[in-house]
């Protein structure tokens, strides 16, 4: 079963930040077990508040993508171009369809 992991962060410093998941897409490009998709909004009515979506092949694969040292040290930058806490929440997808 397929797992998303929704990071709910508010920041003012999205340009930086979405550097840093473009160089990571490109480092984790080659390796199996990384995201397979990410999904970013913007909240319409609170300017500085995001959400990442990141899709996996299974909550394992998460799992063992969170316990790498690089993701680590991915997560320590990204929090630190961060307003306040960020919040993990972890989901099992059970349905994604593209609608006309």
């Amino acid at each position: 079963m397929k797992f998303v992991q929704i990071i709910d962060f508010e920041t003012e410093r999205l340009d930086e930040m979405e550097q840093i998941f473009e160089d990571a897409e490109r480092r984790f490009a080659d390796r199996t077990g990384g995201p397979t998709h990410r999904i970013l909004l913007k909240d319409r009515d609170n300017p500085r508040r995001y959400l990442a979506l990141i899709e996996f092949e299974s909550f394992e694969e998460a799992m063992r993508n969170s316990e790498d040292p690089e993701t680590g040290r991915m997560a320590e930058h990204l929090g630190a171009l961060c307003i306040g806490e960020r919040v993990y929440t972890n989901c099992d997808l059970l349905d994604a369809s593209e609608l006309k």
